[in-house]
């Protein structure tokens, strides 16, 4: 068989190293890929357009694609998944109509309302004059949204009524996040410990992933702006057995339940933000694939054969495979350029040192292979993810890897797994 992956970060990275230790894989083609995807053993980078369905469908006829598996969520949300689906291409990824769960936050909390899903109050608004009037009437801190794919970077804490209207300026008048800013969820603020519950989902049928916690913030202690994401561990401590359960019993399978109702079985990995507190639960947001950078220490923990798991939920066989785990714990920890998540410079080039690390693997995210050379190419750039015995063992096998990695502007996170740890 041979595998197709659309996208070129680091969680594409890890899927495409982990398809590729299939033995029943002869290749893997990355669309468009990274320096580290063109580097992996058995796996080939490709220049197409995601957004042209008909040239990739193409490929994939011209190349025997026996699965295509969607990273990220733009093209989930314009429907690549449908096409390909439509076409006879077995393809991993939720339905346009599945993905509204993330491309649009308004409909997201509506449906949990309507399904007594558990999530914090809120108002949906269009207009900027309505919205600031609305400011008036709420408590803070307060969460100010931009409705689109903001590509993780659209959520604003707002401590007071002054952040909050700096926040819906930044959205509605400056356009700071483009059309995702068309629209604004304003909602109240969650106290708590977040935690991602990731999934693989085949209409009712659900196969829980490791637990995970990532870090958004971009300081240390988990202070300044919210990111992508600046590193992630598996398993989190904080998903007991029986937050577990309420997970899968008050959010997942409810989810799952009110898709089918609305015509939109979904097909692909599912992720739910949660806050957790005092042994509850609440649903910040969904998330229509893989997390990133959840998935780089997810997969690492990976026995199983990541293409036969997304093959069994395709051919809805999701209820009789079963899912292998190292019981090691993993650490991912972020590196990026300067001045992310707003404005930094790219076209650096990156030395990395020869490592010879039992268990530890770095992912290339915003990297391109130009001249022979390594060169940064986005914000977030690496991802060095490590496995240990527990979690303090991971995380420093994890930053023992960071050391190995150097390029003009690079910083990252110094506390990654704390609250674990803790």
């Amino acid at each position: 068989m041979n595998v197709l992956i659309i996208g070129s970060g680091g969680r594409e990275h890890a899927l495409a190293w982990k398809s590729a230790q299939d033995k029943d894989v002869q290749q893997v083609y990355v669309c468009p890929g990274n320096a580290g995807t063109h580097l992996e053993n058995k796996v080939s980078n490709i220049n197409l357009d995601s957004n042209n369905f008909e040239v990739i469908e193409g490929f994939c006829i011209d190349k025997a694609i026996g699965l295509v598996i969607i990273g990220p969520e733009q093209p989930l949300v314009i429907g690549l998944s449908d096409y390909l689906q439509s076409k006879g291409i077995n393809t991993f990824g939720p339905s346009k109509s599945a993905a509204q769960l993330e491309g649009s936050k308004t409909f997201s909390k509506d449906f949990f309302v309507k399904y007594n899903i558990p999530t914090a109050g809120y108002k949906s608004f269009k207009n900027y004059d309505l919205a600031l009037n609305h400011l008036e009437k709420i408590n803070y801190p307060t969460v100010v949204k931009a409705d689109g794919l903001a590509a993780g970077k659209g959520v604003i804490i707002c401590s007071n009524k002054d952040d909050a209207v700096e926040a819906l300026h930044s959205i509605f008048k400056d356009k700071a996040f483009g059309s995702a800013g068309n629209r604004v969820v304003i909602e109240d603020f969650l106290d708590g410990e977040e935690a991602s519950f990731i999934a693989v989902v085949s209409k009712d049928k659900i196969i829980p992933l490791a637990t995970s916690q990532d870090h958004k913030a971009v300081g240390d202690g988990d202070i300044g702006l919210n990111t992508g994401g600046m590193g992630a561990y598996s398993p989190a401590p904080i998903i007991t057995d029986s937050i577990n359960k309420k997970i899968l019993d008050e959010v997942m399978y409810p989810t799952m339940r009110g898709l089918i109702k609305e015509n939109s079985p979904y097909l692909g990995f599912l992720y739910a933000g949660l806050m957790i507190k005092d042994g509850e639960i609440k649903v910040l947001e969904f998330n229509c694939r893989f997390g990133d950078p959840e998935t780089q220490p997810i997969l690492l923990r990976l026995n199983s054969s990541l293409v036969e798991l997304c093959m069994a939920a395709i051919t809805d066989n999701l209820d009789s495979y079963i899912i292998d785990w190292t019981p090691k714990h993993s650490c991912g920890v972020v590196i990026a350029s300067d001045g992310y998540p707003q404005s930094y410079e790219s076209n650096k080039e990156v030395n990395i040192e020869e490592y010879a690390m039992d268990g530890a693997k770095l992912f290339h995210a915003g990297t391109k292979f130009e001249n022979k050379k390594i060169i940064t190419h986005g914000g977030r750039v690496f991802c060095a993810t490590a496995l240990g015995d527990n979690l303090k063992e991971a995380q420093k096998n994890a930053y023992n890897l960071v050391q190995k990695v150097n390029f003009d502007g690079a910083f990252y996170r110094k506390d990654i797994g704390f609250k674990g740890i803790k």
